[in-house]
């Protein structure tokens, strides 16, 4: 399992460098050619590029905050503070990027200014596509790698790593800055209106508010505390009901205190003819039991409860389940019997 977890991580450092790398080079070639060209629209995309590189190093930085051992004060790690610097850079994209760029479009409508030497930011957009791109198809070959044949949409939502993600997000955002970038330098060109490179500008700045909403949304769930993946709770599910001693399972709550740590909560109703031995270790090797099988499960607490008195889950399915009731799972969960 460690290996496992190392490899994703440094598949992700891996995709967090190659976009840091990309942007920097990108942020002084974009900001040498809008201030040799005036273009409203080529600031802008200088602004995204270095947003997106101060986003990078947050997102490095809360991957190594994030790997502290737990303490005393924090029992379960600090998995989770990279949740906190993913929301942190889904506010400063909406802020700083998307912020800038439109009050500098709407700054270069009121007060327009020819382009001087367009030639400059053709070449240098080429160049940031080139580049971006190259950053882009890291990102979505990392994401595809855990993806599981899930359609994006729902790896995203299902997804409890934010920096791979993010990237992939702010690398989108940037190859469409791009093309409307370019649009609006053409355009302005061609009608030999300036104000246009202002719009371009504006509309810069409301694909990046778009993809820092999203962001945040995202990784507010994450702060406040998503639950394992439904396939992986299911799977514990059918696991304890296949333990006879167990005449019913009440409920099995999870929550991720990291991107690849799960804290699991059940309550069963064990069969009164045990004893307080034999329920003890049972416990314990339930709790062997459920590790070894998923292993990102970090901790585990097991409480006897009748059945009656308990507060009731219903059992979840497994992704792509018919509804039959092919195991004892389904019964054990809902009648106890």
């Amino acid at each position: 399992m460690a290996e496992v977890h190392d490899t994703q991580y440094i598949r992700t450092n891996v995709v967090l460098y190659a976009a840091l790398a990309a942007n920097l080079g990108i942020a002084v070639a974009k900001f040498v050619a809008a201030a040799i060209s005036g273009s409203s629209s080529m600031l802008s995309e200088g602004i995204h590029s270095l947003v997106d590189s101060g986003n990078q190093v947050l997102l490095l930085y809360g991957q190594a905050r994030a790997k502290r051992p737990a303490d005393a004060h924090h029992p379960f790690g600090y998995g989770r503070e990279l949740y906190f610097w993913a929301f942190v850079v889904a506010l400063l994209i909406f802020a700083v990027g998307a912020g800038f760029s439109i009050y500098e479009g709407w700054l270069h409508i009121l007060d327009p200014e020819e382009l001087r030497n367009p030639t400059l930011n053709y070449i240098v957009l080429a160049t940031a596509f080139l580049l971006d791109g190259t950053s882009w198809v890291v990102a979505v070959r990392a994401f595809n790698a855990g993806r599981c044949g899930a359609s994006w949409w729902s790896a995203v939502r299902r997804s409890k790593d934010p920096a791979g993600f993010t990237v992939l997000f702010e690398d989108s955002a940037a190859l469409l800055g791009l093309i409307i970038a370019a649009i609006g330098i053409w355009t302005s060109q061609r009608l030999g209106d300036p104000r246009i490179d202002g719009v371009a500008s504006i509309a810069i700045g409301l694909v990046l508010a778009a993809v820092a909403i999203l962001l945040a949304r995202e990784a507010k769930d994450l702060l406040i505390g998503e639950s394992a993946d439904r396939n992986l709770v299911a799977t514990m599910w059918d696991i304890l009901a296949r333990r006879r001693e167990i005449v019913a399972i009440n409920h099995v709550r999870t929550i991720h205190t990291a991107p690849d740590a799960i804290f699991v909560a059940i309550s069963a109703d064990f069969d009164d003819g045990l004893m307080m031995g034999q329920a003890e270790a049972l416990i314990e090797t339930i709790e062997v039991e459920l590790k070894q099988a998923l292993p990102e499960i970090s901790s585990i607490y097991i409480r006897p409860e009748k059945h009656a008195d308990a507060v009731r889950q219903e059992r979840p399915r497994h992704t792509g389940d018919t509804g039959a009731d092919h195991s004892r799972a389904s019964k054990v969960a809902t009648d106890g019997n």
